[in-house]
């Protein structure tokens, strides 16, 4: 049996050739605060990224958000980073 490296991220191929564009869907119940907290959290993991940039859409109901980052990504490592600090947030159902 082969061994695993600690660090799967880095070892896992990518079809993705980085620095690239890429936009992630956030979607959770509809916050005041939601686009100002994702921002944040968008920005310690890339620190170019524009809040400005934000596309917010909330549900035919009304008591949901989504939000769209469009990030300039420059590794795998950093999209992983990124999704799990987005996926973990209190605020967050589902990231895509």
């Amino acid at each position: 049996m082969a061994s695993r490296s600690p660090n799967m991220t880095q070892d896992r191929t990518t079809l993705l050739e980085f620095p690239c564009d890429f936009p992630l869907k956030i979607m959770g119940s509809k916050h005041p605060e939601m686009a100002t907290t994702i921002a944040e959290v968008v920005i310690t993991h890339a620190p170019d990224f524009d809040a400005a940039t934000i596309e917010i859409r909330e549900s035919s109901k009304g008591n949901y958000q989504s939000l769209t980052c469009t990030v300039r990504a420059t590794s795998q490592l950093q999209l992983d980073n990124l999704y799990r600090a987005l996926s973990s947030h209190p605020m967050v159902k589902v990231v895509l």
